[in-house]
């Protein structure tokens, strides 16, 4: 496939790294420009460009930036995709740490990707904002193997989850359905899932036991 990323910090770069292994097309991008990631593309064979060409015929485009960032891409980002293109979101709101206050999820109760989808304007599937970067180069395995990772993912869009579902296992990594965009909190920092390294029935357990309260290093 062809598969557009913007964002190459440590997500974004081992996605690249694994998606390139795997045989697929990859475009780069990042908000310091195509010269920055000459060395990710000579290692990996991905093509750097600069964010508003990154979903230019993409299939898949993976959007994985700080979200405060989400709200400054560029209008008529994917005007250039593939046509029923999938948009995967892997971002996590840190509003002490890195993000500030949004209000939109802190009064309105948004989940952080319905957040995101509304500033993307196209609608988006949670995946891999739980994961740890490593683990993406370290702890793929294949299907049937004991020791699995299973990843949550979540999505309004039944056709575009399970495409995604479908990249997660070729990356290695069994997968949950973790219900629409509205359930994502089940999924978002600070709940049993996130950073959960387990297999498919651990991860669906905890995605059961998480609360919709935010833990308060999680407000802003």
């Amino acid at each position: 496939m062809k598969i557009g990323i913007i964002g190459a910090g440590n997500i974004g770069g081992n996605l690249t790294r694994r998606l390139t292994a795997l045989g697929h097309e990859v475009s780069v991008a990042n908000s310091r420009g195509p010269e920055t990631l000459a060395d990710l593309a000579k290692e990996t064979g991905a093509t750097p460009v600069t964010v508003t060409e990154a979903a230019r015929g993409a299939e898949v485009v993976v959007v994985t930036i700080p979200l405060k960032n989400v709200a400054e891409l560029p209008a008529g980002l994917f005007d250039g995709a593939a046509k029923d293109f999938v948009l995967i979101e892997t971002g996590n709101y840190y509003p002490k740490r890195r993000d500030g206050r949004i209000a939109e999820i802190e009064d309105e109760g948004l989940t952080e990707s319905r957040w995101s989808e509304r500033h993307l304007g196209h609608p988006v599937v949670k995946a891999f904002n739980g994961t740890y970067a490593q683990d993406i180069l370290d702890r793929h395995r294949p299907a049937g193997a004991p020791d699995r990772m299973a990843l949550p993912i979540a999505g309004d869009d039944e056709a575009a989850k399970q495409a995604v579902r479908a990249l997660v296992d070729e990356l290695g990594f069994d997968t949950v359905d973790a219900g629409g965009l509205d359930d994502s909190w089940r999924q978002q920092p600070g709940t049993p899932v996130y950073g959960l390294r387990a297999g498919a029935g651990a991860v669906e357990k905890a995605l059961a036991e998480a609360s919709p309260v935010r833990q308060e290093e999680f407000k802003g």
